[in-house]
């Protein structure tokens, strides 16, 4: 059965004491703000954005070189923005996946396969090493069927992920369900070793005290306005200060970019959650979940599941909403409408669960584009670079990123940037009012293939053929 588009009246009551906060981000631990940039002054390398890519961009370089003058430059506060709002997903897969990979680089797929799974052990790595107490776990990931069709689309990816390095598990109905117990699971495919997770608010946090202790210097509260070219240095100038550099790394996600021509390439989507309040010792034997593993099922529209370290479930996606003129700003972290459809799906998924209520709902900005993941480029004749359109599953493929964007900031030929996949850009959205009418027209499509048993009608082939779409 298809989830449906609208809540019942007394599934709303649900949502009745909800926090309109980001679960993560309301933590007392969370740190006191550095002071913001209000003078002249000058570093080897400015990086702009201190989420996980800005985060990763700056400590990767003060290891690699400890002499190097690193500032780094957040608009907000470290993990504020996707970094502090996400479900917490650290995937190994640098490509959205293993089908988006075999779709745009089927020749790189095996080689970005191993670079993505180092990355992770790498990850994983470095939070042992440095003590960050993020609740990290190398848990797994379990993708479910919900539709009929589904199942065999899993089934037969199992098998050809097998042949580029992927060691997914094919788990029957009742294997399925006696990992997570929900009526609607048809079977399901388990990547065991590809996926982690973790608390992204304290990894972040971890990663800001592992740049300090290094020598990084971190401004918050200094949004950037604009990066000049001056001779041979670039200077960014922020709100009350600026800065004389060599170097630039640019780490903004999906807010309005300082590189005007990368909004043709990237849209600002909105992806919502819900947390709930502790499940009671019951309420979780009645679903199982003992392993912790992280959750999605695998429609057009999809939701991602996990649990957190106090016993709580983390319910998200499904809708992915872009708002016309890449529409960005606090309030619309907030949707009341989409609150209720995710709380309506949520008990169709867990019917055994209904009276649970939710203490956390909120929103936050995706930067997606149409091949849905990362993209690298360079201006200011090699000086400054940047990577951005991640499209959700950036918490792992950051620190990949940020390697990325320092090899070629260093003018480095490793086998990172001789990638296809780093070399080429993707398919530009069209520009305004164009946009917003080809991505509803899109949303649209989608919705209709997940109630028509996933068959997609003319305009999504013709997308699939040209290797495009529109995701969070």
């Amino acid at each position: 059965m298809p989830f449906p588009r609208y809540p019942r009246p007394e599934i709303l009551k649900s949502l009745a004491d909800a926090e309109l906060v980001p679960f993560w981000l309301d933590d007392p631990q969370r740190p006191q703000p550095t002071s913001a940039l209000t003078q002249t002054i000058s570093a080897d390398l400015v990086v702009i954005g201190a989420g996980f890519t800005g985060l990763w961009t700056a400590n990767l370089a003060k290891e690699a070189d400890s002499s190097l003058d690193v500032v780094l430059l957040e608009a907000e506060e470290v993990a504020s923005g996707a970094s502090g709002r996400n479900g917490g997903f650290v995937a190994a897969s640098l490509t959205h996946g293993f089908e988006n990979g075999r779709k745009h680089w089927p020749k790189e797929l095996a080689s970005l396969t191993a670079m993505g799974q180092a990355n992770l052990d790498a990850i994983e790595t470095t939070v042992k090493r440095l003590g960050i107490e993020c609740d990290f776990l190398r848990s797994g990931e379990l993708l479910v069927a919900v539709e009929p069709y589904q199942v065999d689309e899993l089934s037969h990816e199992v098998e050809q992920a097998a042949a580029f390095g992927e060691k997914f598990v094919w788990l029957d109905q009742s294997q399925t369900r006696s990992m997570v117990n929900s009526p609607l699971y048809l079977a399901g495919q388990y990547n065991q070793q590809g996926v982690a997770m973790v608390n992204p608010a304290q990894l972040a946090w971890g990663l800001q005290s592992a740049c300090l202790k290094l020598g990084v210097r971190l401004y918050e509260r200094t949004p950037v306005r604009s990066i000049e070219e001056e001779d041979k240095e670039i200077r960014v100038n922020t709100a009350y200060g600026c800065i004389h550099t060599k170097r630039v790394a640019i780490a903004t996600n999906a807010f309005p970019p300082l590189i005007k021509q990368l909004t043709r390439y990237i849209v600002p989507v909105y992806d919502y959650v819900l947390v709930t309040e502790p499940l009671s010792s019951g309420q979780r034997a009645s679903i199982g979940w003992q392993g912790r593993q992280g959750l999605s099922d695998t429609g057009s529209q999809f939701h991602y599941y996990r649990t957190t370290l106090e016993g709580r479930i983390l319910w998200g996606g499904y809708d992915a909403v872009y708002y016309r003129n890449n529409g960005i700003g606090k309030h619309l972290e907030v949707n009341y409408e989409v609150f209720g459809r995710l709380a309506e799906h949520f008990f169709l998924n867990f019917p055994q669960l209904e009276g649970l209520g939710f203490t956390h709902a909120w929103g936050g900005a995706i930067d997606t584009c149409s091949r849905f993941s990362q993209f690298w480029g360079t201006t200011h004749a090699g000086r400054t670079a940047y990577v951005v359109g991640f499209t959700g599953l950036g918490v792992g493929s950051s620190r990949f990123g940020a390697l990325v964007m320092l090899d070629l900031l260093n003018g480095k030929k490793t086998e990172r940037t001789e990638l296809e996949m780093v070399r080429n850009k993707p398919f530009p959205f069209p520009p305004e009012p164009f946009r917003s009418a080809v991505i509803n027209l899109t949303r649209q499509a989608m919705d209709k293939a997940d109630r028509n048993q996933g068959r997609r009608n003319l305009w999504l082939k013709m997308l699939d053929s040209f290797g495009l779409g529109f995701d969070s």
